[in-house]
């Protein structure tokens, strides 16, 4: 991952580089491995998150065929 700094301001890199991070997941990523997590709970957690995701998306699409 790469940010450019122009005109000397660090500042404003600084924020590009949390925001692309953020993005990317690796605040999270690095939250969840502070600690270990036993497979059991991992995947439970990970089927969560994908029907909370899938939910979304339904939630979303339904709002999209609603407002048209």
């Amino acid at each position: 991952m790469q940010v450019s700094v122009r005109d000397n301001n660090v500042e404003q890199a600084m924020r590009a580089l949390k925001k692309k991070l953020q993005r990317e997941g690796v605040f999270r990523e690095m939250k969840l491995r502070q600690h270990f997590e036993k497979p059991s709970v991992k995947k439970a957690r990970e089927k969560a998150e994908a029907v909370r995701r899938a939910r979304k998306l339904a939630r979303k699409k339904a709002q999209r065929e609603g407002a048209l």
